[in-house]
């Protein structure tokens, strides 16, 4: 199954965090912070301006980008876990 992303939508799917720390002390999941870094897997077909223009996507699929820690809707989509959000929701791109 494949998700599409609707207007400016974004589908990232985050980078996964190390369930054992550097001292081999073992984190729950509640303790856990949720990651901030992912990556671009689809891009919906843009925004459009009031004059009915299409405004391009700033991302592309395969950027690393920053994502804020409690943003966009959480799908869970062939035991993969993904977010989808607004381009304007994205902090920055990992270069």
């Amino acid at each position: 199954m494949k998700i599409k992303p609707l207007a400016d939508r974004v589908l990232v799917e985050p980078k996964k965090e190390l369930e054992v720390n550097k001292g081999g002390i073992i984190i729950p999941d509640s303790a856990k912070e949720k990651p901030m870094e992912g990556k671009v897997v689809a891009v919906g077909t843009g925004k459009r301006d009031e004059a009915g223009k299409l405004i391009p996507f700033t991302v592309k699929v395969g950027d690393r980008v920053l994502m804020p820690k409690y943003g966009g809707t959480e799908v869970k989509l062939d035991d993969k876990e993904y977010q989808i959000m607004r381009e304007e929701d994205i902090l920055g791109i990992v270069e």
